[in-house]
C-alpha cells in the first residue's frame, strides 16, 4: 500500500435522509436534503407509453439513446458506448477489467472507485500504477484535470459532474486503448432514481463491460427519457445557466454566514466551516442534510435549494 497519501476513504455517500429523520425528528418529506450533488430541478418526465414498463427495452430505443448520447457529448467515432444501470453499476465492475495491480487515484475524491479497486484485489495508493482513476471535475472540491494527467494501462475519467462545465471534459481520450469515461445522467438532469450512466471509450473493455451487466441492462423508461433529454438543447442550456446564478448565490449566503468557499461545481459547493459536524447539527435542527467527510473535520459541501427552500436555508443559518 503506497502511504504518500491518506487512507481511501470508507464508504460514505450523501443521502441517508430516513436515518436524519430518526435521529433528529420529522418525517421524510419534512426534509431539504442538500447533501447530493442532484439538480433540485429535474427533467420533465412528462407521459410514456405503456410499452416502456411493460415489454422488455428494444434495439431500436438502445439505439436511439446511444445516438442521442453520442451527438450530446461529441463521442470520437473509435470509442464505443454503452448505457449502464448508473455509473456506480460501472465503477462497481470497471475494476474486474484488469488483473489486480496498483492504482493511483489521487485524494481527496468520490470514494466509491477507491472501494471498489479494493475489493477487486488492487492497491490503492497516489502514485503511478497499472490503472489511474480521476474524476473530472473533482468531487468535492471542483478540481478539473488536463488530458496529459491520465497514465498507467488502464485509465478511468469519471466525469459524472462534466455536463456543468463542458468545456472541461476529456472526451477526446476516449479514443485511445486502456481509456474509459464516466458519464451520469442522474446529477445534471435530476434523476438520479431513474438509474442511467454511460461508460465511453476502448471497445474492447466497453464490450467486456456490457458482457459482464447482461441483456437488458437499461429500463425502458431509462432509454426514452434519456434519448429525449440528451437532445433537448433548449433545456440544457437554461438548467446551466440557472445553476451557475444559483450556485453564485449559495457562496453569498454561505459567506455572509461565516463559511469560507473553496469551489466545487454548480452542482455543489464545498466551504471551509471551521466545525463540520456541528455545522451540520446546526442545520439538521432545521431539517436540511448536509455533507461531511470523515477526512476533514471543517469542510461542509452543500447542493442547491429548489426554488421554494432558499428562504428556509436563509433562516437555517440566521
Amino acid at each position: 500500500m503506497d502511504k504518500q497519501g491518506p487512507e481511501p476513504a470508507k464508504r460514505d455517500h450523501g443521502g441517508g435522509i430516513d436515518a436524519a429523520a430518526r435521529r433528529f425528528g420529522g418525517t421524510r418529506q419534512s426534509w431539504l436534503d442538500l447533501s447530493t450533488g442532484i439538480n433540485p430541478l429535474p427533467y420533465p418526465i412528462n407521459d410514456l407509453p405503456i410499452a416502456d414498463w411493460t415489454d422488455l427495452p428494444d434495439e431500436n430505443a438502445r439505439q436511439r439513446l446511444e445516438t442521442a448520447a453520442r451527438a450530446f457529448w461529441n463521442v470520437p467515432d473509435e470509442a464505443a458506448l454503452l448505457a449502464v444501470p448508473g455509473a456506480s453499476a460501472a465503477i462497481a465492475r470497471i475494476p474486474m477489467l484488469a488483473a489486480p495491480g496498483h492504482v493511483r487515484i489521487p485524494n481527496p475524491t468520490y470514494n466509491e472507485h477507491a472501494a471498489s479497486f479494493t475489493a477487486a484485489g488492487w492497491q490503492v495508493g497516489v502514485t503511478s500504477g497499472q490503472a489511474c482513476v480521476l474524476v473530472n471535475p473533482n468531487n468535492p472540491d471542483g478540481r478539473h484535470w488536463q488530458d496529459t494527467d491520465p497514465d498507467g494501462a488502464l485509465r478511468i475519467i469519471d466525469e459524472s459532474f462534466c455536463e456543468v462545465t463542458p468545456e472541461a471534459t476529456l472526451i477526446n481520450l476516449a479514443a485511445h486503448p486502456g481509456t474509459l469515461i464516466l458519464k451520469s445522467f442522474g446529477k445534471f438532469w435530476g434523476l438520479a432514481g431513474l438509474r442511467l450512466g454511460f461508460v465511453i471509450g476502448d471497445p474492447a473493455l466497453v464490450d467486456r463491460l456490457s458482457g459482464m451487466l447482461g441483456p437488458w441492462a437499461v429500463s425502458g423508461p431509462a432509454l426514452r427519457i434519456g434519448a429525449r433529454a440528451l437532445a433537448d438543447d433548449a433545456w440544457t442550456d437554461e438548467t446551466r445557466r440557472r445553476l451557475r446564478h444559483d450556485a453564485t448565490r449559495l457562496d453569498r449566503l454561505m459567506s455572509d454566514a461565516g463559511a469560507a468557499p473553496l469551489g466545487g461545481t454548480s452542482l455543489f459547493r464545498l466551504y471551509d466551516v471551521g466545525e463540520a459536524a456541528r455545522w451540520q447539527v446546526r442545520l439538521a435542527r432545521h431539517h436540511i442534510w448536509s455533507r461531511i467527510f470523515p477526512y476533514s473535520q471543517s469542510w461542509l459541501r452543500l447542493g442547491l435549494p429548489a426554488a421554494g427552500n432558499w428562504a428556509r436555508l436563509e433562516q437555517a443559518l440566521t
